[in-house]
């Protein structure tokens, strides 16, 4: 429904500028979007200079539904990965090098998005340290995560980056592309589904192997302890592995009435040698790489993702992405409640447009259409705990 003529959203988009850019800076994201094709006949464009017209919510719908999903998810990636302060940075001797997790996520509400009627399903690669989604696409399924695992992060920049994966990905073909084509590290678990290479591993003499890193946490109603130990190794027959890992995890519920340890042992392989990962450095990748999962958590806890029964086109894929593109602004500065970024967002529609870097070309205090940006004392405590306020001393 097209906004009233009381709403402060057209007289504000006549308003609307974007402040100069610093050298630093990557360009806006309007800039990336024009890359996106755009699906509308040419008689379904207004182009009249100066005018603005709220499209109703069917016109939206029906737009997002027709986008090049993978086109959109590349563009809004290649604009997170390009605000990252750090992605100029030189990797430090022996240093954090930067990593990408790749996962795969069932949006269990979009029954019926692909043509067998299965739910949609999408493959994505994000950033560890700011949780941005690079890339995502939509596949058919969990098997079909195998054969677009090139195709994703192909168009990605990964020169001396680590990526992990899980089992699925475990793969010679995987190994190779990224060290040889992408000029990349790699970090996969391995499990029964290379029975050969987990067997290797499991061969190998780990009672003369000392504990290298052991870490304790207390959370989430358990207690969990964990210990790595690493081999460097020679022809393991499995493309370019420099170390293999041994992983013992060590979980108590706390709510069990029982002090038993449950006792997991699990194994990786990676590209990286002890010159290049300390073993402190390995544990915390393998800790890191289910920070993908936190995110596909984030996106069912607090946009209720599994409960959307948007199944049309590429209206699954796109909401998912922006979703992301949401996660990954709010994120960008460091830690942040989520749930709260949003309230204090969703009050005042200049919010989400000045955090994007687009601002307003006129003082709001002398418009009576516009009221004051300053918060208000009922959101200090929402933006506290959103971490978008810091209270003076």
């Amino acid at each position: 429904m097209p906004a009233t003529p009381s709403s402060p959203i057209p007289a504000a988009l006549a308003h609307l500028h974007t402040e100069p850019l610093q050298d630093a800076d990557a360009p806006y994201l309007l800039a990336y979007l024009a890359a996106v094709p755009d699906p509308r006949a040419a008689r379904g464009r207004r182009d009249a200079p100066g005018h603005f017209a709220v499209p109703a919510e069917a016109t939206i719908r029906r737009t997002l539904a027709r986008l090049d999903a993978d086109a959109l998810a590349g563009a809004i990636g290649r604009w997170l990965a390009d605000r990252d302060p750090d992605r100029n940075r030189p990797t430090p001797p022996r240093g954090r090098r930067r990593a990408v997790a790749v996962d795969g996520k069932t949006l269990r509400g979009a029954r019926g998005a692909n043509a067998d009627g299965r739910p949609a399903h999408l493959l994505a690669a994000m950033d560890h340290a700011t949780r941005a989604v690079l890339a995502q696409r939509q596949v058919g399924g969990a098997p079909e995560e195998v054969p677009a695992f090139q195709p994703l992060l192909e168009p990605l920049d990964l020169a001396d980056l680590v990526v992990t994966a899980d089992a699925l990905q475990t793969h010679p073909e995987a190994a190779e592309f990224l060290v040889r084509k992408q000029r990349a590290h790699y970090l996969f678990t391995v499990k029964a589904n290379q029975p050969t290479l987990l067997a290797r591993c499991a061969a190998l003499p780990w009672h003369r192997v000392p504990e290298l890193d052991r870490t304790r946490d207390r959370g989430h109603g358990r207690i969990e302890l964990r210990t790595l130990k690493a081999v460097s190794v020679h022809h393991l027959g499995f493309p370019h592995a420099a170390q293999v890992l041994q992983v013992t995890r060590k979980t108590r519920d706390l709510h069990a009435g029982t002090r038993r340890f449950k006792t997991v042992t699990v194994y990786a392989v990676t590209s990286l040698t002890h010159a290049q990962a300390s073993p402190a450095r390995l544990a915390d990748l393998l800790r890191n790489h289910w920070a993908i999962e936190a995110l596909h958590h984030l996106r069912d806890i607090t946009f209720a993702e599994d409960a959307s029964q948007v199944r049309t086109g590429s209206g699954p894929h796109v909401m998912a992405t922006l979703r992301n593109l949401v996660i990954g602004v709010l994120c960008r500065a460091g830690p942040v409640n989520v749930a709260a970024a949003l309230r204090h967002h969703a009050r005042d529609p200049r919010r989400p447009l000045a955090t994007l870097g687009i601002g307003f070309g006129w003082n709001p205090h002398h418009d009576r259409t516009t009221e004051s940006c300053a918060p208000r004392r009922d959101e200090e405590a929402d933006l506290m705990e959103a971490g978008l306020l810091v209270q003076s001393a």
